[in-house]
């Protein structure tokens, strides 16, 4: 008997579905191109968000294998859509939408309601008032908790000695949704994935503002900010002791 298929999860449906070439000739029939959900997911975290296919994997709940195949399907529709000057239209597929459910045009934590409102804790990477620039070597974060939007609440938590990959275990115990930071590894990357915080990497300035920006939708980030300093093993450690120099994305200030 064959396996069913699994349905994919996406964090949620595309802000526009219908795209059309402009300009087209009177009289001419627009060929319509027709991807997937799941395939504009594999799009938006591979492209977009600088995903691994390893790290889409994950986010998707399938295995890496699916997870090329809807890729490969997905980059040769949009080849079609542009060189063929199609109509692409985005809509069906076998997903699921994620726990991670939209609320007014932002991501929380469906499943963690108090007093009818929905809450979430964001993390920051921190250093006096800032950002600070290398996820690896923080000593401390800034927690928020945030409720229908708005932060109600915030502390400052020491690290106490853990580093690069152990951050990830140490954000998940703390009830951690979403991290801000600076510079970032790929294993930090990798183990924030597996724990299932949402990652968004190269930003900077003021700890506070960064917080409200990401609650309002408009922080600036980088999804390709990386930081890859090796220490002497030959090992991704996250600025790996070159403490201050070397992470793509910072402010440089």
């Amino acid at each position: 008997m064959p396996r069913p298929n699994k349905s994919k999860r996406v964090r949620g449906l595309p802000a526009c579905s219908q795209f059309v070439p402009d300009g087209q000739e009177e009289g001419r029939r627009i060929h319509v191109i027709r991807m997937t959900v799941e395939e504009y997911e594999t799009i938006r975290l591979i492209d977009y968000a600088g995903c691994t296919q390893e790290e889409c994997a994950m986010q998707m709940d399938v295995g890496r294998g699916t997870v090329q195949s809807i890729y490969t399907a997905a980059r040769k529709k949009m080849a079609r859509f542009l060189v063929e000057a199609s109509a692409l239209e985005i809509c069906g597929g076998d997903y699921v939408i994620s726990k991670r459910a939209a609320a007014g045009g932002n991501w929380y934590e469906s499943s963690e309601r108090k007093r009818g409102e929905i809450q979430m804790k964001i993390a920051v990477t921190y250093e006096n008032g800032e950002v600070f620039q290398h996820f690896g070597h923080t000593e401390q974060f800034k927690v928020y908790q945030a409720e229908g939007g708005k932060i109600i609440s915030s502390e400052v938590i020491n690290t106490e000695g853990s580093g690069h990959g152990a951050l990830a275990g140490f954000l998940k115990a703390a009830g951690v949704d979403v991290l801000i930071c600076g510079g970032i590894g790929m294993g930090a990357r990798n183990a924030l994935a597996e724990a299932g915080i949402e990652l968004y990497p190269g930003a900077c300035g003021n700890a506070d503002h960064q917080a409200e920006a990401f609650l309002a939708g408009s922080l600036a980030y980088d999804p390709d900010t990386s930081c890859s300093h090796h220490d002497h093993h030959g090992e991704d450690h996250d600025c790996g002791g070159h403490h201050g120099h070397g992470c793509h994305g910072s402010c440089g200030h």
